[in-house]
């Protein structure tokens, strides 16, 4: 008789395709998501759901959780925009690591209010005028930006401190009375005010922003082949990844 094929493994590398074809297929958070993920009392004694790495794209069906949980980790998906939350009165901690966040609903205050942790670290946030969602956020304490091509613009760190002047902690770094009162010189008079309005208003007829020319990608190559630190390397990477030009 001849042997017969070894079908338990036959089996298993159909079963494993098959799982790797639904998990990448798997992009909705759906009720059915919500109710599969880990769910459980974080070391801060807090209730956190866990949304990791399931490859989201668009927030959404948060209702069916009933607004159970202080904290929902939504790190290593594909987020494009911080919106389409119900309103969440518990919810006080939003992770957000590795996404590709670009766009802050201006009305998420009204979906989150109590938010006090909001880690946006590796998204793509690019403009001032992109952060305009956090400014009504007035229980936010902690916040990260970092890896996010914003975080290369001039004032940055000031314009964050005088618009969310709730938060004491700005990537990972205490804000301190002297930064508050040079954000406020910077940033408190009419004629500040005035600009950072116009930063946030599209005029008909202005010419779109292009993306960087070969000359711009050459600078960045050879700035990163001149950093002198892990993290300056990702910080031109990320430039060279979004087009955000650093003032060379």
């Amino acid at each position: 008789r001849q042997p017969r094929p070894n079908k338990s493994f036959t089996e298993i590398k159909q079963w494993y395709q098959r799982r790797v074809r639904a998990n990448n297929l798997r992009m909705r958070l759906t009720p059915d998501l919500i109710e599969e993920a880990c769910q459980f009392v974080n070391p801060l004694k807090e209730r956190e759901l866990d949304l990791r790495a399931k490859k989201i794209q668009v927030i959404e069906n948060l209702a069916c959780t009933s607004d159970q949980f202080d904290c929902i980790d939504f790190s290593d998906n594909e987020i494009k925009r911080l919106d389409g939350f119900p309103l969440l009165s518990r919810l006080s901690m939003l992770l957000l690591n590795n996404n590709k966040v670009c766009r802050i609903a201006d009305d998420l205050y009204a979906s989150v209010p109590n938010i006090q942790t909001l880690v946006l670290t590796g998204n793509n946030i690019e403009d001032l005028s992109d952060l305009a969602g956090l400014e009504k956020l007035t229980k936010l304490k902690y916040l990260s930006l970092m890896r996010n091509p914003v975080t290369t613009k001039a004032k940055y760190r000031f314009y964050v401190i005088h618009h969310c002047p709730s938060v004491t902690v700005l990537d990972y770094k205490r804000v301190r009375l002297q930064e508050r009162n040079t954000a406020k010189k910077m940033f408190g008079g009419r004629q500040a005010k005035k600009e950072a309005e116009k930063a946030k208003t599209f005029v008909p007829g202005e010419p779109v922003k292009k993306g960087p020319t070969p000359q711009d990608k050459e600078a960045i190559r050879a700035a990163i082949a001149k950093a002198s630190s892990l993290d300056e390397i990702r910080r031109l990477e990320m430039m060279l990844s979004s087009g955000s030009i650093p003032g060379f």
